[in-house]
């Protein structure tokens, strides 16, 4: 090949070898950023996704069949020769570095503690992914169903509460689901935090949002509160809805489908 025939060829070859008008070959390392891989790519560029991606908690399960899930180490990964991986959290924290250090693209998804934050993850991956149209599709449908959702609880106070006694405050995703149905958090502090039970029982909340509640599964509530008898019978009188953990794991836009569910409650017959 003579010099300038090879130089051609070194300016067309993108990461890993491959072509740059080729199809990109993405991997997903983590079930959150499976959602994003699955809702965004062509299947034919799904190389790989993360072992999680069929658990009954990962939203778009259904799209995930058929695609092969791989543990998420350099060199599974390297195996299937990736032009792009999707990240939104990993074991080991030397994965991403590594990656990009031998030409691949690695596309983290940020923590998103609001709606715009989603938003802006939902469009920073789908322009790596040279999908920025699908990108503004799923945003324009997150925004169409917080629009619906806004106000429909009036600025009610309820309590989000999962089976390990955690609460969500302001400055989370499970916050801002709340206030796009018009709920006020009743946790006292923002961010993540443990409910003693004592403090239920002393001031029980007059409505409360279950997460996670639905996903428990045989011989997992042992460790949880779910179990507790005051906490069942507090459930059953108070629980507004109920979410399951496919629209609470992931700063996504399945959130905003939690808000829809949330809002919907309040038109069921009964609710004040």
């Amino acid at each position: 090949m003579r010099a300038g025939a090879l130089v051609a060829a070194m300016i067309a070859l993108g990461p890993g070898g491959v072509h740059a008008d080729a199809p990109l070959r993405i991997a997903s390392l983590d079930q959150c950023a499976d959602q994003y891989v699955l809702a965004l790519a062509p299947r034919r560029e799904i190389v790989s996704l993360s072992k999680r991606a069929l658990d009954a908690d990962s939203a778009e399960r259904a799209l995930a069949r058929g695609v092969p899930e791989r543990r998420a180490s350099l060199e599974t990964l390297l195996a299937e020769r990736p032009t792009t991986v999707v990240v939104y959290w990993t074991q080991d924290a030397r994965l991403p570095a590594a990656l990009t250090a031998r030409g691949v693209d690695v596309v983290r998804i940020d923590e998103a503690t609001d709606f715009q934050g989603v938003a802006a993850d939902i469009r920073k991956v789908a322009a790596s992914l040279g999908r920025a149209d699908a990108g503004e599709a799923i945003v324009r449908r997150m925004e169409a169903e917080l629009a619906a959702s806004r106000g429909a609880w009036g600025g009610a106070r309820a309590l989000y509460l999962t089976p390990g006694g955690f609460t969500a405050g302001r400055d989370t995703l499970v916050g801002a689901m709340l206030a796009a149905a018009g709920l006020a958090s009743a946790a006292a502090a923002g961010g993540f935090a443990l409910v003693p039970l004592e403090a239920l029982a002393l001031e029980p909340p007059k409505a409360i949002v279950l997460g996670f509640f639905k996903d428990l599964a045989g011989g997992r509530e042992h460790w949880t509160i779910a179990s507790n008898g005051f906490l069942q019978d507090l459930a059953r009188r108070r629980a507004i809805a109920s979410l399951p953990g496919r629209l609470l794991s992931c700063p996504d836009w399945f959130a905003a489908d939690g808000a829809k569910t949330l809002a919907k409650a309040r038109a069921e017959p009964g609710r004040p």
